[in-house]
């Protein structure tokens, strides 16, 4: 299913009732008389409206739950703590945020919607998190009511959730594959900007301390260096990485940018990309890498010599391509071999297709 894949910044200014609004547009500007597909577009669609009313009833079930838990809490501190969690999640996914708070619950929420409803095969990410969290922690520092400190450590709670939400448990062929572990998330930090400038700000820094004084498993932690990487920042990374706990990794931002160039992605979705869960590159928000399995080389060399036979089911699997015994040259194996392969790779780009479509 869709996996290794990684939020852009829309849900930072845009609520899920917005969502819905726009949904509900694209279904009336359907074309039912020239568009063949449009039938399709529209279940599309009014699923995904669906998906949207789930996540703000989500929401409202911690808002409750919040609040229930201010009614009976004695101590006064906690008590406001819950009011403030409960009208918070009253507020964000439904509405966008506006506050640094609010940003990184209405962030959370979708994370944990996304992981529970698609078992996306290791890691749904947050993106260029300092980038997408700056302007609120920024405003919140401008009105005195947010500082350092306070915002360190409301990021170390998001990152002690990340180390503490495990993917949802495998089934079938997967959990044979591995068992359940948690969902491993990739926060990339630091990079460009849209417009190609600095990508560096005060969140990134705060984040670098994080990751650094809580030296957690997940989530996983890049810093993208540019050219236009400030040296302090450089700097910080490394003394992070040189204490020999395994993050942040480095990577190269002018590089990573290239190779969605060649890709065929506009500038402006390859400065906002970067790394996902197991590295690869990507737009984000614009695109997700469908997961349907792996072909097992190994695996079909084995049925090859059992001649389309599949020895640990007893099923034949594969196609009839002759008995190895009877071959006389290695080549004779190597035609045989490459037949079973173009027999899987074929099931493999229906299957793909077919997910896909889903």
């Amino acid at each position: 299913g869709p996996g290794h894949t990684v939020a852009d910044g829309k849900i930072y200014t845009k609520g899920f009732l917005d969502f819905k609004v726009d949904i509900q547009k694209a279904i009336d500007s359907l074309d039912f008389y020239t568009d063949k597909e449009a039938l399709d577009r529209k279940h599309q669609l009014e699923g995904m409206s669906i998906a949207c009313d789930a996540v703000m009833i989500l929401g409202k079930r911690y808002s409750e739950k919040a609040k229930e838990m201010s009614e009976k809490e004695s101590d006064p501190v906690r008590k406001k703590e819950l009011l403030e969690i409960s009208k918070r999640c009253e507020k964000v996914p439904a509405n966008a945020p506006e506050t640094f708070e609010e940003a990184i619950q209405m962030y959370w929420f979708i994370h944990l919607c996304v992981i529970s409803e698609l078992n996306p095969w290791d890691s749904f990410s947050p993106g260029r998190l300092d980038q997408h969290l700056n302007p609120f922690y920024m405003k919140a520092v401008e009105a005195g009511t947010m500082d350092r400190e306070k915002a360190k450590e409301l990021l170390q709670c998001l990152w002690i959730k990340f180390n503490n939400q495990p993917a949802p448990p495998k089934v079938g062929i997967t959990l044979k594959e591995s068992g359940t572990y948690t969902d491993f998330a990739n926060i990339n930090t630091g990079g460009v900007t849209i417009e190609g400038h600095d990508g560096v700000n005060e969140v990134s820094y705060i984040i670098l301390d994080v990751m650094d004084e809580l030296r957690l498993l997940q989530p996983s932690s890049n810093v993208q260096i540019s050219k236009k990487t400030p040296q302090a920042f450089l700097k910080k990374s490394l003394e992070v990485v040189r204490k020999g706990w395994g993050q942040p990794a480095l990577y190269n931002t002018d590089t990573v940018i290239q190779e969605m160039l060649i890709a065929g992605k506009t500038i402006e979705d390859a400065r906002c990309g970067g790394n996902s869960g197991c590295i690869e590159t990507g737009a984000f928000g614009k695109e997700a890498y469908i997961l349907t399995g792996y072909m097992n080389l190994p695996k079909i060399l084995e049925i090859t010599l059992h001649n389309g036979l599949d020895p640990l089911s007893g099923k034949k699997l594969g196609l009839e391509t002759g008995d190895p015994e009877k071959f006389s040259t290695y080549e004779e194996l190597f035609e045989a071999y490459k037949k079973q392969l173009k027999h899987f790779i074929d099931i493999k780009v229906k299957g793909n297709r077919i997910i896909e479509r889903l």
